[in-house]
């Protein structure tokens, strides 16, 4: 009897690096944490060589990142008895913050039982966060959309987090206090007791922050001195988005997942360059056909130096850069997968980074 992988992505697809222009491809290194795995960030070469591997103590809560000084900012899903709000909270929960040395030695860490998805070091050498919350009951009973429940269900929201080097609170802002439940309304198939789903939030210059709000297709910068959005993006553009990020131009890039579109009745993802001065997309990236390229879920875009985008579609482990044309000159295949108890066994990346030569002083 012949044995047959029964993982259809690893059955039809090559494994590693697929494809690589090296004449057009921005050089450097790619870093990225396997999704589901127990913790084990690595950079690697455009030929898919491993040049360095972290041993963390705890599996990602989603991701790290390389800081200037070479050592490396871990988010992390730490596994504890505290409370479970909702059902989905086991999957989106993270738990603590680290930083960690070329060799993985703790140099600074934060716990915060409701940290999930995101967090970046600050320059303060705190860190800012995405937490979660309660919101008022007379609230919860304003916000639209979702699936329709029985009276009495919690609702949940985004609590953004600034702490020091000593872990102190030196900020916070709570999204029912800004947001307008006229326009940030639930997608029609989403739980109604996780209201915002945040999953990015990144520091800007001038104080500001930018966040993104999956459940409600909502990507807005916030003035954090007095908490009120300056610029939004909303689900009339998007649909459940991931990873914006400021481009050094001051437009904003985007992975628009396309989950559940208002506009279109086609699933499919894409990369939009958004210029916050008009909302006007100024670029875009999409598959031919466009079917071909989708992640439900997680995935991220990197505006690289040379002017490709490094991009994640991020539940198939795929990170490819495309040219401005949106031609695909480099492709790699994450070939490490890990079962999960929800999504079974998927080689699954929630963002990646790209690294010139140089950059890391490690390397």
């Amino acid at each position: 009897m012949i044995s047959i992988d029964q993982n259809t992505r690893r059955r039809t697809t090559r494994l590693g690096v697929t494809a690589f222009d090296e004449e057009r491809a921005c050089p450097g290194y790619v870093m990225f944490t396997p999704n589901f795995g127990p913790g084990e960030p690595r950079i690697i070469d455009l030929h898919g060589n491993i040049i360095h591997r972290w041993q963390m103590p705890h599996p990602p809560g989603f991701w790290g990142y390389v800081l200037p000084n070479g050592n490396l900012f871990y988010n992390c899903k730490v596994r504890d008895d505290s409370p479970v709000p909702f059902p989905t909270w086991a999957i989106l929960k993270g738990g603590a913050m680290i930083e960690t040395d070329w060799n993985g030695n703790i140099l600074w860490e934060h716990h915060d039982n409701w940290h999930h998805h995101d967090g970046r070091r600050t320059e303060s050498g705190g860190a800012i966060y995405l937490g979660l919350y309660r919101v008022p009951d007379e609230f919860a009973e304003t916000v639209k959309g979702g699936i329709p429940v029985e009276e009495g269900i919690d609702m949940w929201a985004d609590e953004l987090v600034e702490v020091d080097a000593e872990g102190n609170r030196v900020w916070s802002w709570l999204a029912h206090e800004h947001m307008d439940v006229e326009t940030e309304v639930l997608t029609f198939n989403h739980p109604r007791e996780n209201w915002t789903h945040g999953n990015t939030i990144a520091p800007l210059p001038d104080d500001r922050v930018l966040v993104s709000f999956r459940s409600i297709s909502t990507v807005c910068i916030i003035d954090k001195a007095t908490g009120n959005i300056e610029w939004k993006m909303g689900g009339d553009v998007l649909a459940q988005q991931h990873d914006p990020s400021m481009l050094d131009n001051g437009n904003v890039l985007i992975f628009d997942n396309g989950t559940q579109r208002r506009n279109d009745a086609f699933a499919f993802s894409r990369v939009i360059e958004v210029d916050p001065a008009t909302s006007e997309i100024v670029w875009e990236y999409r598959d031919q056909p466009m079917l071909n390229f989708h992640s439900n879920i997680i995935s991220g875009a990197r505006r690289l130096p040379n002017g490709n985008t490094l991009i994640t579609e991020g539940f198939f482990g795929r990170i490819f850069q495309v040219t401005p044309e949106g031609e695909v000159v480099w492709e790699y295949i994450n070939p490490h997968f890990d079962t999960n108890p929800f999504f079974g066994e998927v080689n699954g990346i929630f963002r990646a980074e790209h690294y010139m030569p140089g950059e890391i002083p490690g390397l």
